[in-house]
């Protein structure tokens, strides 16, 4: 049962920048078929991407001969140190949401879960399993971001970041230590 916690709050960590992002996208006006198709196109991306990840996570950790819980660690809070430095920065991003765009979008909220795939297997040896949740943590934050997004503030959208950098912090301190 923790593992099965440990990969949801990973999933909710690894959901927080779509969420953010997608509170942006849904402050404009968006037909309910897009925000689906996006969704859905987020959801698979985190699906495959930590599949991934740990196919070639596998070969760097027996190249680098280290283990692969520290590697996690370590990816995880460089992730939670990026997500810093974007909110330190706050840039605007401006865009149109056409098919290209949202696989441009999906691929680069996705790209985290890839480099999280490479210490997955220090978790789980079913990393379908761990896909899977991404995947619906990924669709469900993606909807619900886009939803919100037309109700809701800039500051909201910040906060999910904050939330996401903790828990991602809060991880890997665990798996480092």
């Amino acid at each position: 049962m923790s593992i099965v916690l440990t990969l949801f709050l990973i999933g909710l960590s690894l959901s927080m920048d779509t969420f953010s992002l997608s509170l942006s996208i849904g402050s404009f006006d968006i037909s309910k078929k897009k925000m689906l198709i996006l969704s859905s196109i987020i959801g698979i991306m985190h699906f495959f991407m930590p599949l991934l990840g740990n196919i070639f996570g596998k070969k760097i950790i027996m190249f680098l001969n280290i283990k692969a819980n520290f590697l996690l660690g370590i990816i995880l809070l460089f992730i939670a140190v990026e997500m810093i430095i974007d909110l330190i920065k706050k840039e605007d991003k401006f865009f149109s949401l056409n098919l290209f765009n949202m696989l441009l979008i999906s691929i680069s909220v996705s790209l985290d879960s890839l480099s999280t795939g490479f210490g997955l297997s220090a978790i789980t040896k079913d990393i379908l399993v761990a896909g899977f949740i991404f995947s619906i943590c990924a669709f469900s934050f993606t909807y619900l971001g886009l939803l919100i997004g037309k109700y809701s503030n800039e500051k909201l959208g910040i906060y999910g970041n904050i939330l996401g950098i903790i828990l991602l912090i809060i991880i890997s301190l665990i798996h480092l230590i």
